[in-house]
């Protein structure tokens, strides 16, 4: 069929229209493919989606994307929330003050020349003692108020204040002391306190998660995350052997201050006791096991001393290579096994290896018919052995094989001898 000249004038704007419209929504579908295709991770807003094509997103989803955080990050921030508020309400600060009685003036400062010299009354204003102000952490192991701390935070403190989360200040009772596990416990008056749930370290593996949890530099409530750096480091090896302890070593940032308060897993358990820190270092920290304090906690809050072997030996790691580097020095007084064992570097006088017979240079290679490779491993040992039982100690001095017979003592009373 064909249009007349004039029916052709009429339907000619139409049909330009139609086109146009159609040749819009042609381009528009270009547009859109081609830019899908240029931007794979472009998203479509899901509101404009049916419900069958967009489905519903997560709340940490819906965080991430409001906060411009990552899924990860927002995750992490989850986990410690909820943490540190599961324990959150039990970590106390602790502080302290002992007085300090300063020495009596030297003699010549009643000599009248001084006297004179100096003014009559300089030396009357010199204060004979002083008070000595500290700080730390704790937590609440017990609804009627007990709390575990640091040896070293409360260890000597004439008057201790506890400060609870919710501001309360209460008087603190030192219960119980062991300096060589650096633990102590503290008790307040309280009813239905919060307590801190108590987890295990011999789960814990390297690369955990870690939450330190305290009152670092003064500064209430801080937190901090890292992880479990390493397991069983020696206090030997932390810089500090007059303790008996492996530590957790953590990266978790610890301050003067996060003394005594709890290092904790994902799950807002306490894994261990912050207690240490490298002054040398960065982003290194140590804490005690929980597991070692859930031992003693019991007998400290009872007022109970703990017993702690020892044998009164410093020594050290015997390897091949460190025996042949000492042999092949010409100056040197002993000539050692190319072995792993232990050398015997002192031996304190008056001590249950000086009664032995122990001698600096001896070598230790077994005790009670079990094979010694390590400091750590003796001290171990010995630590686990009872106060006068008797030790086959069998060493290599010189050219000879000899058994020794050791009877451990009792730590506390060498130190106060």
């Amino acid at each position: 069929m064909s249009l007349s000249s004039s029916e052709e004038q009429r339907f000619s704007p139409l049909w330009r229209q139609v086109t146009s419209h159609a040749l819009v929504a042609v381009l528009s579908v270009a547009l859109t493919l081609t830019t899908l295709w240029a931007f794979p991770n472009l998203q479509i807003l899901r509101s404009s989606l049916p419900s069958a094509i967009a489905p519903s997103t997560t709340t940490v989803e819906t965080t991430a994307s409001s906060t411009g955080a990552s899924q990860e990050e927002v995750a992490i921030r989850s986990f410690v929330t909820a943490a540190v508020n599961r324990v959150g309400s039990a970590v106390v600060r602790i502080d302290t003050e002992r007085i300090i009685t300063m020495r009596a003036p030297d003699p010549y400062f009643g000599d009248p020349f001084f006297r004179e010299f100096f003014g009559d009354g300089s030396f009357s204003r010199v204060p004979q003692e002083y008070h000595q102000r500290g700080e730390g952490s704790g937590f609440i192991i017990d609804p009627n108020g007990m709390i575990l701390t640091n040896a070293h935070v409360v260890s000597g403190a004439d008057s201790v204040t506890v400060t609870l989360k919710d501001g309360r200040k209460l008087q603190g009772e030192v219960k119980g002391v062991d300096e060589p596990s650096d633990l102590a416990v503290v008790k307040i008056n309280g009813r239905n306190l919060p307590v801190a749930p108590l987890g295990n370290s011999k789960d814990l593996q390297v690369g955990d998660w870690a939450i330190a949890v305290g009152n670092p530099l003064g500064l209430d409530n801080t937190v901090t995350l890292g992880i479990i750096s390493t397991l069983n480091r020696s206090s030997a090896q932390v810089g500090i052997p007059d303790k008996r302890l492996d530590f957790i070593q953590t990266d978790a940032a610890i301050n003067p201050g996060n003394s005594g308060g709890p290092l904790l897993n994902e799950q807002g358990e306490v894994i261990g006791i912050n207690t240490a820190i490298r002054a040398d270092a960065q982003g290194i920290g140590f804490a005690i096991p929980i597991d070692k304090a859930k031992v003693i906690e019991d007998a400290l809050a009872r007022g109970q001393k703990i017993s702690h072997p020892y044998i009164g030996v410093r020594m050290i790691t015997l390897t091949p290579e460190l025996a042949k580097q000492s042999n092949s020095d010409p100056n040197t007084m002993i000539t050692v096994p190319e072995i792993n064992a232990v050398l015997v570097m002192q031996v304190i006088p008056n001590s249950p290896a000086a009664a032995a017979g122990l001698r600096r240079g001896d070598v230790i290679t077994q005790v009670d018919g079990q094979a010694i490779t390590t400091a750590e491993q003796l001290q171990d040992l010995v630590e686990q052995s009872r106060i006068h039982q008797s030790l086959q100690v069998t060493v290599q001095r010189g050219e000879q094989t000899q058994q020794l017979t050791v009877r451990p003592g009792e730590l506390r009373e060498a130190a106060s001898s």
